[in-house]
Order: structure tokens, then C-alpha cells, then sequence
């Protein structure tokens, strides 16, 4: 069979778009399989919210991802699929998004009536952390971070936009300032008050209100890392080392988009007490 150049310009085509399609239907039908295996070792439903950046169409452009109404409406699903009394763990990776969806999330969670352990591998910041104390459980890796909750209106902190006003005579701000005020004032006493039901079952009215407060009010930045000793000092009761190695190969299912000089490199091999594994 002869082929021209128009035919092999075609048939180059052809494979640049279907090998896309062939490899993300392999790494879903691997995460299916791994979530599977998940669940049959600890006899749960097993639910995944992971989101890195991905890569789009042929020119391979990154979007970031975050928590949308989508996301709350497939999770909010998945829990009406599973028995009341069948446990939930839910592995979370994120870097916060919508308070909405945040909520449903977390209250469907709550409402869960079998235990319910969220696993964090790396981190799950502001609305993440919202879902995580929905949780009877939080096992975070060792060096695993949450973050504080305090609302953001568009670009900036809803705290900051408080202090301006406290800072400036009212007279010399303007109108659209107040009014994101106002707004600020309400988001901040609305997660403060979210929050603190979401913890009233597991510690004191006065620790869950202090709590909800300290991550609410914008006293650190919104990306501030929370340790496992800080929410362990603060009296989150959180796990740090118990994470299952079937978490970690998870999430090696979830990759970055491909860069023309990775910025990591390692050798993909386990070391046994500090010496090389050679074949």
C-alpha cells in the first residue's frame, strides 16, 4: 500500500486523537479498579474528590480546578447510593472552591449516619478543610496541611475588607467598599456559624465556637498551612500516620500535565532501610 504525505499527515491525525482518548479511558478504568480494591479491604463506600490541574484538548492547555456544584451533585449522589449503615471514606485533595457546594457537601457528609474518615494525602485547603471536619475521622498524611475558611469576595479576603472599614472614617469610603462590607460581615458570620455546627458533635459549645472562630475570622492567609500538630493543639482530632498505601497509588492516577523539563525527578523504587534497590 502506497501512502502519501497527505495520507500519513492524516493517519498522524488520526492517532494524535485517539491515543489521548485510549489512555484516559486506561487511567479511569485503573482508578475505578484501585477504588474497588479500596473498598473491599475496608468494607466501605469509597468516594474521590481530586483536583490537579488537566490537561485540555490537543494543545494541552492547564485549567485549574476546584470544588463546583457539579462536584457536590455527583458526591450528594453517591451518598444516597450507599446504606445508611455502610461506612463512607471520602480522599480528598483539593484547593477549596465554592462555599455552596463546599456545604452541601460537608452536611451531606454529616447527616451520614455510619462513620464517615476523609483521607488527605497532600492537602485539602478552605472549602476542603470545610468537608474534612464534616468527617468522624481525619487521617492526613504526616506532612498533609488543611487551611482556614474565612470567606474570600472575589479577590480579597473578606476580614481585610472589615479592617479597612474600622480603619478609615466612613466618610472617606466609598459606597461600593460598604456594600462589599456589609457582604463580608455576612459571609464571615455564615461560615463561623456553619463551621461550628459541623463540630458541635464531637467537642464543647465553647471549643467548637472557639474553633469555628479562629478559622473563620482571618487571622492568617487563606493558603496558611495547617499541621497535623496545629489542628491536633487546636483540639481537632486528627490521625497523622496511619495513611493506606492504596491512597498514595491513587493519586499517582491523578497526573500533572506533562512539562518538557519535569521540575521532580526521583527513581519510582522503594528503598529498604536506606539502601538501594539494584536489579
Amino acid at each position: 500500500m502506497n501512502l502519501n504525505f497527505t495520507d500519513i499527515l492524516w493517519l498522524v491525525v488520526l492517532l494524535m486523537t485517539i491515543l489521548p482518548m485510549l489512555q484516559k479511558r486506561n487511567i479511569t478504568a485503573q482508578r475505578l479498579a484501585l477504588l474497588r480494591k479500596i473498598e473491599e479491604k475496608r468494607q466501605s463506600r469509597v468516594i474521590s474528590l481530586i483536583h490537579r490541574q488537566e490537561a485540555i484538548s490537543l494543545l494541552g492547555i492547564p485549567i485549574s480546578r476546584y470544588i463546583n456544584v457539579e462536584d457536590s451533585e455527583h458526591i450528594l449522589r453517591a451518598i444516597r447510593l450507599t446504606p445508611e449503615d455502610m461506612p463512607l471514606d471520602l480522599i480528598l485533595h483539593t484547593p477549596g472552591g465554592l462555599v455552596l457546594a463546599s456545604e452541601q457537601i460537608a452536611r451531606a457528609l454529616q447527616q451520614h449516619k455510619a462513620k464517615v474518615t476523609v483521607f488527605v494525602p497532600h492537602y485539602a485547603m478552605s472549602g476542603g478543610t470545610m468537608i474534612a471536619l464534616a468527617a468522624d475521622e481525619i487521617i492526613l498524611d504526616p506532612n498533609a496541611v488543611l487551611g482556614p475558611v474565612d470567606p474570600q469576595l472575589g479577590q480579597y479576603p473578606a476580614a481585610s475588607i472589615l479592617k479597612i472599614v474600622k480603619q478609615k472614617h466612613i466618610d472617606r469610603i466609598e459606597d461600593n467598599t460598604l456594600i462589599l462590607a456589609d457582604m463580608a460581615e455576612k459571609a464571615v458570620r455564615q461560615v463561623h456559624e456553619f463551621v461550628k455546627s459541623l463540630l458541635l458533635d464531637k467537642m464543647t459549645p465553647e471549643k467548637a465556637e472557639e474553633i469555628a472562630r479562629i478559622l473563620s475570622e482571618g487571622r492568617w492567609t487563606h493558603d496558611y498551612p495547617i499541621t497535623c500538630d496545629k489542628l491536633r493543639e487546636m483540639g481537632i482530632p486528627t490521625i497523622c500516620n496511619t495513611m493506606p498505601l492504596e491512597v498514595y497509588e491513587l493519586m499517582e492516577l491523578y497526573p500533572q500535565p506533562a512539562q518538557q523539563r519535569p521540575s521532580v525527578q526521583y527513581i519510582p523504587l522503594p528503598y529498604d532501610n536506606g539502601k538501594k534497590t539494584t536489579g
